[in-house]
């Protein structure tokens, strides 16, 4: 997945991930052209999981970049992680919403604009209880993850 990490989230129901492979560009293409012609099933190692495809705006680039990422539900939010499988820095993506922070999300057959914030202090504890898998990807890292919330426009 885009993070370094599929999906960055357990399989649905279950405590088990997959492990990264070595080639993760390749992977994340092949998923999000799965994705795109299956309306958001996945087959393989991915099937049952639930992702989202995240299309950013590159911040030096200025060309869409799609990440595939685990999230979570807030209300009528989606809570993503910017956890880059616990690396010392962020994920490209997270960089791309903070320089711009609209973006298009993709959710099963559904494609809708989102507006991107980062929860702050007080947000951050309510929004993490969507994401189960945020603290043992903290674990991985002394740099503090961002919990990306976002919201149809």
């Amino acid at each position: 997945m885009a993070d370094g990490k599929a999906a960055d989230q357990p399989k649905t129901g279950q405590g088990s991930s997959v492990s990264i492979p070595q080639d993760m560009k390749a992977f994340n293409r092949a998923l999000i052209e799965e994705f795109r012609a299956n309306r958001g099933t996945l087959s393989g190692p991915m099937a049952g999981r639930t992702v989202l495809l995240l299309t950013t705006t590159g911040a030096r680039s200025g060309q869409p970049r799609t990440a595939v990422l685990g999230f979570g539900r807030h209300d009528e939010r989606y809570v993503v992680i910017a956890s880059n499988n616990g690396a010392s820095t962020h994920p490209a993506w997270y960089r791309n919403l903070l320089a711009k922070p609209t973006a298009t999300v993709e959710v099963g057959a559904e494609r809708f604009e989102v507006e991107a914030t980062t929860a702050g202090p007080e947000e951050k504890g309510r929004v993490a209880r969507a994401v189960p898998w945020f603290e043992a990807q903290q674990k991985l890292t002394e740099r503090e993850i961002p919990l990306v919330v976002l919201r149809r426009k």
